[in-house]
């Protein structure tokens, strides 16, 4: 939706977060009642903590909807399977997280599929006259 979204990424993070405030501080304010809220109640180095997440998840956010309006929806769709691929090949190397043999071939098959769609879209540029370029 960023990308055909008539909103700059300033105003589509701000709508996003007003569509998402409600649920939230509901959330917040039961959990806070319940006596399991923990801002205002850590400390004062883990509220600035938790008070600093906000802009420090947002920066990024922003420069990602500024982005995503500037490069393909092809290529867009092929960097979201780089951070799951980060946080797996983390588990697996630095924590020793299990990977059977049968999550080892489905992992395998998907970047094997992503491997066959970059190169179609590589070729399609490069040789167009190999590629079907009208469909109608």
């Amino acid at each position: 939706m960023k990308k055909v979204a008539p909103l700059s990424a300033v105003h589509g993070l701000a709508l996003e977060t007003g569509i998402l405030f409600v649920p939230a501080a509901l959330y917040l304010l039961v959990e806070a009642q319940a006596g399991r809220g923990a801002l205002l109640h850590s400390g004062l180095l883990r509220d600035s903590l938790m008070l600093a997440a906000g802009p420090t998840t947002t920066l990024p956010l922003l420069l990602f909807a500024a982005g995503v309006r500037r490069i393909p929806l092809s290529l867009v769709g092929m960097l979201q399977y780089i951070n799951p691929t980060m946080q797996i090949s983390i588990g697996v190397l630095l924590y020793n997280e299990p990977f059977t043999r049968i999550q080892l071939i489905g992992f395998g098959l998907v970047w094997c599929a992503l491997a066959l769609f970059a190169l179609e879209g590589y070729a399609t540029r490069r040789w167009p006259q190999l590629g079907v370029t009208d469909v109608s």
